[in-house]
C-alpha cells in the first residue's frame, strides 16, 4: 500500500502587506527572538539585582537594552556577511555588491555568532566587564530566538530535510515530489526548545564564570551537528570532507571550543576577582 505522507501547507512567506511594505513570516521569527530575548534578559537583570546573576555580575535593565541593540545590528550584519562568505563565496567574488543584493537573502547562523560575538567583545571592553561574563548572560537568551528562526524557515517551505520513508516524512512541493524530512522543525526542537531548557536549567544555580557560554557553544555545536544529518545539503556545495556539510564543518569548532571552555572554566580561568558591579551604573564600585 502506498504511504499517505504529510504535504507542506504551502503558506505565502508573506503575512500581510500594508502599501508598498511586505511584512514577511521569517521577519517575523526574527522580532519574536528579539522580543523574547528582551523580555528574559530583563528578567536576568532583575534576577542578577537580587542576588542571582547569571555570569556573576550585576545588570539593569537598560545595560541589557543597550548590549541587545549593539548585538542585535552586529547579528544581522554578521549572518549576512557569513552566508555570503560560508555558502555562496563565487558568486560574491564574481560581483562583491552580492553582498548587498537583500533580495536574494541569505543568512547564516554561524556568521551571526561571529557578529554577535564581536559585540560582547566590544561591549566588555569598553563597558569593563569581563567577556565571558557576558557571553555567559546572552547564552540563554539565544536559543529561542533560533528555534523561531527555524520555524520561519518551515512556514515559508525552504532548507528542507533529505528524503526518508519515515510515516512522519513531509512532501514540499518546491522540492520535488518525493517526501522528506521536516529537519526545520528537527532544528527548531533540538537547537531552540530543547538548548533553551538546558541553558535555563544550569543557569538555576550559580556556575563558574564562562560555563554557560561554553555549554551554549558545545550544546549548538552538537544538536547541529546531529540534525543536518537530516537536512538536505546545499545544491551547490554538497557534502564536504568527511561526507559532513557546511553547517557541520562549522559547527564542529563550536562544539570543542565549547567543551575546551568548560574545562577551563571549572578550572577558574575566568573567575571574576572583583564583580561588584553597581546596580545603577553597571560601573565598578
Amino acid at each position: 500500500m502506498q504511504q499517505n505522507y504529510l504535504v507542506h501547507p504551502g503558506w505565502d512567506p508573506i503575512l500581510v502587506s500594508l502599501g508598498p511594505i511586505d511584512v514577511r513570516w521569517y521577519g517575523l521569527m526574527y522580532l519574536v527572538g528579539l522580543a523574547f530575548a528582551w523580555w528574559w534578559g530583563n528578567r536576568q537583570a532583575d534576577r542578577s539585582q537580587q542576588g542571582v546573576a547569571v555570569g556573576n555580575q550585576v545588570w539593569t535593565r537598560e545595560q541589557w537594552s543597550d548590549l541587545l541593540f549593539w548585538g542585535f545590528l552586529a547579528l544581522i550584519v554578521g549572518g549576512r556577511v557569513g552566508y555570503v562568505l560560508f555558502y555562496q563565496f563565487e558568486q560574491f567574488a564574481a560581483n562583491p555588491l552580492f553582498l548587498f543584493s537583500m533580495s536574494a537573502g541569505g543568512m547564516s547562523f554561524h556568521g551571526g555568532l561571529l557578529g554577535a560575538i564581536t559585540a560582547i567583545i566590544v561591549y566588555a571592553k569598553v563597558k569593563g566587564r569581563s567577556v565571558m561574563a557576558v557571553g555567559d548572560f546572552v547564552a540563554p537568551l539565544v536559543p529561542i530566538g533560533l528555534g523561531a528562526g527555524r520555524l520561519g524557515n518551515f512556514i515559508n517551505g525552504e532548507l528542507w530535510g533529505r528524503t526518508t520513508d519515515v510515516p512522519w516524512a513531509m512532501v514540499f512541493p518546491a522540492a520535488g515530489p518525493d517526501p522528506r524530512h521536516a529537519s526545520q522543525l528537527y532544528q527548531a526542537f533540538f537547537e531552540g526548545l530543547v538548548l533553551f531548557l538546558i541553558l535555563y536549567w544550569f543557569t538555576r544555580k550559580p556556575r563558574a564564570t564562562g560555563m554557560v557560554g561554553g555549554l551554549f557553544l558545545a550544546g549548538y555545536g552538537a544538536f547541529r551537528l546531529f540534525t543536518e544529518m537530516f537536512r538536505q545539503p546545499d545544491a551547490h556545495l554538497g557534502l564536504l570532507a568527511g561526507q559532513l556539510s557546511m553547517g557541520q564543518w562549522l559547527s564542529l569548532p563550536m562544539l570543542l571550543g565549547g567543551i575546551v571552555l568548560m574545562v577551563l572554566a571549572q578550572r577558574g580561568v575566568f573567575t571574576i576577582t572583583d564583580n561588584r558591579f553597581s546596580p545603577a551604573t553597571g560601573k565598578r564600585k
